[in-house]
């Protein structure tokens, strides 16, 4: 059997990560420091929190739409000549002198300005609905970015747990190769002996072992140097500091497993998932309601000014002449404003009625969705309980088997191939016990993320 199937978890999701350096300075770190700096020093998580600001800014650009949603200035400026009269009239009376004629030698600068300013009285609700439509989509973005996290939090507590795991099978490792060289060296003197129970296909049988032994050791060696290089790089690590766990072994976590209901019911209640889903229902309905709200008229304030101003053309006094390039004016009153394209709205409000169910009917499928989670993972956790008690039993009587052997052994009543093969089987257990504490601490977490419930929570137990 090979000790990579005992530490594979070791291969979750960050494998791909680069290799950096790894120092001499070591610093312990709580599961709670973390699952807190992991996530500090995540590019998803950045990634997804500008989603979020994203969806923050549909509201102010919503919400800007109800005060002056058009306000514009506009400036002309040029160069033109000024006028000639050969008449006695008055300057503000050229208008009079049909006859009158540009001065091709009097320039002089030409400066217009025009402001326009729409402010919305009554639009039926549709801005305001509208604004509530980005509210609700900023919800939503905040819960997907909640689920985001929650995941990566659940990643992280794997590979804490990874790095327990890897240090608990060292630690057997070195044990066991104790227990070898200890056989190894009673084999040797049985050999120089001419011991009468000496078999010599019992030296080859262990020597074989033992290079197993070997091969084993060193994959799960390497296994433990990557993973020190991922903790490194998750914590982004300098080039002389090391990050190990605050703790050296792996034990079962505290929390107790409860019935199935009870995690049930959080899930329905807290998981961001449906939090977000319903959010999504609150925007399309409000989207659809500002789509119904089009047909109808809107009613507004508008201001117009315009102001025109060129030295070497007078400006005229007759209100029903203007100087285009001398004047000013304004206008300022009330108006009502129709889309009149009613095909266009209509099909927009039954877009608007899709999206609304197709939301509706996400729910209830998450719901669906989350309920056959938590009956997967309840199942999973559950059995690798029954897997860490039993394995512990078999564990128990392995010690009692070996130590019988060792005994019969040191006494010349026992048999090289039973005490090797009491000592490989004592091995085993001890390490798949260890998996099996990590494979339920992993489980329980992952059914703690399906039920909505805090991961840190968790912690194992001392």
């Amino acid at each position: 059997m090979s000790m990579k199937k005992y530490i594979s978890a070791l291969l979750f999701f960050f494998f791909l990560l680069p290799m950096i350096s790894v120092g001499q300075d070591t610093v312990k770190v709580s599961l709670e420091s973390f699952i807190e700096r992991g996530i500090e020093n995540s590019g998803q998580i950045e990634y997804e929190q500008r989603k979020v600001s994203l969806a923050n800014n549909q509201i102010d650009q919503a919400q800007a739409k109800r005060y002056l949603p058009k306000f514009e200035l506009s400036t002309q400026h040029g160069v033109v000549p000024g006028v000639r009269s050969q008449t006695n009239l008055p300057e503000d009376e050229f208008y009079l002198d049909p006859e009158l004629e540009n001065d091709w030698e009097n320039w002089a600068v030409f400066t217009r300005a025009e402001v326009s300013a729409i402010q919305p009285i009554f639009s039926w609700g549709a801005l305001k609905n509208a604004v509530k439509a980005a509210k609700s989509a900023a919800v939503a973005a905040q819960k997907q970015f909640e689920k985001e996290k929650a995941n990566l939090r659940l990643r992280l507590f794997e590979l804490y747990q990874s790095y327990l795991l890897t240090n608990e099978i060292l630690v057997l490792l070195d044990e066991a190769q104790s227990q070898i060289d200890r056989i190894e060296r009673q084999i040797e003197e049985k050999q120089e002996e001419g011991a009468a129970d000496f078999d010599e296909s019992d030296l080859f049988k262990f020597k074989v072992f033992k290079s197993e032994f070997d091969i084993r050791a060193a994959e799960v060696r390497e296994e433990a140097a990557m993973t020190q290089r991922i903790w490194n790089y998750v914590l982004n690590a300098e080039e002389n500091t090391v990050y190990v766990p605050d703790t050296n072994f792996l034990d079962l976590v505290a929390e107790e497993l409860r019935e199935i209901d009870y995690y049930r019911s959080y899930a329905l209640a807290n998981r961001s998932e449906i939090d977000a889903i319903e959010a999504g229902i609150d925007a399309a309905e409000y989207g659809m309601k500002a789509q119904k709200q089009k047909n109808y008229p809107s009613l507004f304030i508008g201001l117009t000014g315009s102001f025109a101003n060129t030295p070497n053309r007078p400006r005229q006094s007759n209100p029903f002449i203007i100087n285009n390039s001398n004047y000013a004016s304004g206008s300022f009153g009330f108006g009502i404003r129709q889309n009149l394209d009613f095909l266009s709205i209509q099909a927009d409000i039954n877009k608007g009625r899709i999206q609304y169910r197709q939301a509706k009917y996400l729910k209830a499928a998450a719901v669906d969705g989350i309920v056959l989670e938590i009956n997967q993972a309840y199942k999973e956790t559950s059995l690798s309980k029954v897997k860490v008690d039993k394995t512990d039993e078999a564990h128990i009587t392995s010690k009692k088997w070996l130590r019988q052997e060792q005994l019969d052994y040191d006494f010349g009543m026992g048999d090289t191939k039973d005490l090797v093969d009491a000592m490989k089987k004592e091995l085993e257990l001890r390490v798949k016990l260890k998996r099996e504490v990590f494979n339920f601490n992993n489980n329980i977490a992952e059914l703690y993320r399906k039920s909505g419930l805090p991961i840190l929570e968790l912690s194992n137990q001392n």
